[in-house]
């Protein structure tokens, strides 16, 4: 038997049995250039390629405003319907979004399947979802989708659920009230896991704050190289792949810094333009660990067509998930690909430093600055620790960076760089703290 993620993927936004033939659809409003409309539909024909189909045409409409009925204008959608008829295409994919009702007009008038971004995007994380809780927040965003999307098919009349005294006087349930409440019964049981999952990683996250190090964030766009940067600081083993959205799934590793204090180093889900709001608040839970950071390290893909773009995308995301006052570092990946791009780049914004995760290039200059710009944030902290609580001492060189010890007459006078939780832990033994 199935289960209801496999069930929610069952009708899978697009077929993955076959390479699937794809015409990409894009409406330019006012204000959006030629140059925007071209980068966005190579980057959904990025996307539909991952998704496992292949594009056979592009079609692009100018408009002031989208038709109600069908996004674009009658006479486009016949000249569309002629083009899939042509290539023999299977799918028709609008880089804009979608109402139900225009997804449905435009099904029926081309007599092939239409789905938007959004669908692709869904249809990509759908693939990549592995742990409980990713494929919990994929189905859930899923669904979500679907709900509005359901129709009365032909056979709705025949699907009536009839049954007991009084249905004579009734006409019971159709199929799609039916479906309805299936899934918002769905809906509902996924929301309450993923909090319960939700509770379980905050109980974790609390844990790793008693240990007082400092937590870092690695954000950016998708396959600019976060988890190939967190492979090379940490050797964590997560799996890198050429592909957009490889990484759903968190993962969390210590790092040394050259000053030897130690920091959480945490890869998270890659960024996107147009990244569908029904998974933002899906992902909410594991996004938040960006929002709860000391610090964000910001990788850029330096050989991009647009990397200003992809950064204001990823700043975008950063302030719907109540992170985008937490400190950034830029860091432009890739430089061994694009050495005179990231040059530039640096130039253009000051503080950034240029890396390359592959080779490992310019990974000594970034340590340096990240343990320069942590140690901004932290306290320099004494503390008079007696002779015979080595264990203090020890959870002081664990937790901070020691700055200086002297001996006195009571015990060992430290002066160290600790974070609050660590400083408020050693409360005890503190004599004073200033700024860093």
């Amino acid at each position: 038997m199935n289960t209801p993620y496999q069930e929610a993927l069952g009708a899978s936004l697009i077929d993955r049995t076959i390479r699937e033939k794809i015409v990409l659809v894009s409406v330019a409003l006012p204000g959006v250039t030629d140059e925007a409309v071209d980068a966005s539909l190579d980057e959904l024909e990025l996307l539909v390629d991952t998704a496992g189909a292949d594009v056979a045409a592009r079609i692009v409409q100018r408009r002031s405003a989208p038709d109600h009925t069908w996004y674009i204008g009658k006479g486009k959608v016949d000249e569309l319907k002629a083009i899939c008829l042509a290539v023999d295409a299977d799918t028709v994919v609008f880089d804009n979004e979608l109402a139900p009702a225009q997804q449905f007009n435009l099904e029926k008038a081309l007599g092939r399947t239409a789905i938007d971004r959004t669908a692709v995007i869904l249809d990509i994380f759908g693939q990549n979802a592995h742990t409980l809780e990713g494929k919990a927040q994929v189905e859930l965003a899923l669904l979500r989708y679907r709900l509005p999307r359901l129709r009365r098919g032909k056979e709705a009349k025949l699907s009536q659920q009839r049954g007991g005294v009084g249905a004579r006087f009734g006409g019971g349930e159709t199929k799609i009230e039916v479906d309805r409440r299936r899934i918002m019964r769905r809906i509902t049981k996924l929301e309450q896991d993923l909090r319960s999952l939700a509770a379980t990683r905050d109980l974790q996250r609390k844990s790793r704050g008693r240990s007082g190090l400092a937590t870092v964030a690695i954000v950016g766009y998708t396959n600019a190289g976060k988890s190939t940067l967190l492979n090379r600081l940490t050797d964590a083993g997560v799996l890198t792949e050429d592909r957009l959205f490889a990484t759903l799934d968190p993962t969390t590793r210590r790092l040394a810094l050259p000053g030897g204090e130690p920091v959480l180093l945490t890869d998270t889900v890659g960024f996107v333009r147009s990244l569908p709001h029904g998974l933002v608040e899906a992902f909410k839970g594991t996004l938040e660990v960006a929002g709860l950071a000391d610090y964000l390290v910001h990788v850029v893909d330096s050989s991009a067509a647009d990397p200003d773009g992809q950064i204001a995308a990823v700043r975008e995301v950063l302030g719907e998930i109540d992170a985008a006052e937490v400190p950034e570092f830029i860091v432009f990946n890739k430089s061994d690909i694009a050495p005179d791009e990231a040059r530039s780049l640096v130039d253009d914004h000051v503080g950034s430093v240029a890396v390359s995760a592959a080779t490992g290039a310019g990974i000594d200059v970034f340590l340096r600055t990240l343990a320069d710009r942590l140690r901004v944030i932290t306290k320099i902290v004494e503390l008079e620790i007696p002779y015979d609580r080595g264990d203090v001492i020890a959870s002081v060189h664990r937790e901070g960076e020691v700055v200086s010890t002297t001996e006195s007459a009571d015990g060992l006078r430290v002066r160290a760089r600790l974070s609050d939780a660590s400083a408020g832990r050693l409360a005890d033994f503190v004599v004073s703290s200033s700024p860093a």
